[in-house]
């Protein structure tokens, strides 16, 4: 008869792979929801195996056996560059390396790699969400009679009045850092740092996302297979336990 410490020993390991699996599918329903999103980055889930216990009786027979778990080390971000699609639209900028424009938000300086800009009512560079877009001295707005509103590659913003300002670029010694906040923003608890003097952007164009569609709905297959199997020995386990303990009570009978 199969102890119950094994059958609880089994339940609680898968329990700890169908968490790690579903936080995956998360993951990898949010990259696929994002294909066709301007700038996207992809995540990946990333999990570590946990050995217990960590102290061991080797004296007693049988020794302690080692329990082999999944824990969560988290979802790191992908900033490999993304296809450059040409659009023709002076306001579109695709940033290259690993760069982010700053953007206003009311929760305060939020980045993105988003680059397809507009001009809002009030004149100013907005982001097709609505947040200002940032230069190197502020916000960048535009007047009433101004008109051929355009981008250099050297992130120059200009009109037929001249040089309105610089879009401000930045970027982060470790991406970790940075924090998903929805709408295709990032927020980050260490300052950025300024991007490299001589930074370039392709005007007139934008990066798409790099999330790689065939991977992704290769890996949502791979880990609903996984996940079944999982279920499937969990059941197994229970049906084992609910036998240990008929038994039990037979023999106590």
């Amino acid at each position: 008869m199969i102890g119950s410490h094994a059958v609880e020993n089994a339940l609680l390991i898968g329990l700890s792979r169908q968490v790690a699996l579903s936080r995956e599918l998360d993951v990898i329903a949010n990259n696929m929801a994002n294909v066709g999103t301007n700038g996207f980055k992809a995540r990946s889930a990333r999990f570590n195996e946990f050995v217990m216990p960590k102290a061991k009786a080797e004296a007693f027979k049988p020794a302690d056996q080692q329990l082999s778990y999944v824990i969560d080390r988290g979802t790191p971000l992908d900033l490999s560059q993304g296809a450059t699609e040409f659009t023709g639209n002076p306001l579109d900028v695709a940033l290259k390396g690993d760069n982010f424009l700053v953007v206003q938000t009311p929760a305060g300086e939020r980045y993105t790699r988003a680059g397809s800009l507009t001009i809002d009512r009030q004149g100013r560079l907005v982001t097709q969400s609505g947040q200002p877009v940032m230069g190197e001295a502020g916000p960048i707005t535009f007047g009433n009679t101004e008109f051929d509103m355009r981008i250099a590659a050297d992130g120059t913003v200009e009109s037929d009045q001249g040089t309105r300002g610089r879009l401000r670029q930045v970027r982060f010694a470790d991406p970790r850092s940075l924090v998903s906040e929805g709408g295709n923003l990032f927020s980050s608890p260490v300052a950025p740092q300024t991007a490299p003097a001589g930074t370039r952007l392709e005007p007139g164009a934008v990066e798409r996302s790099n999330v790689k569609a065939v991977s992704e709905l290769t890996r949502l297959m791979e880990v609903q297979r996984a996940y079944q199997s999982v279920a499937n020995m969990i059941s197994r386990s229970d049906d084992l336990r609910s036998k240990a303990i008929s038994r039990l009570a037979d023999q106590q009978a």
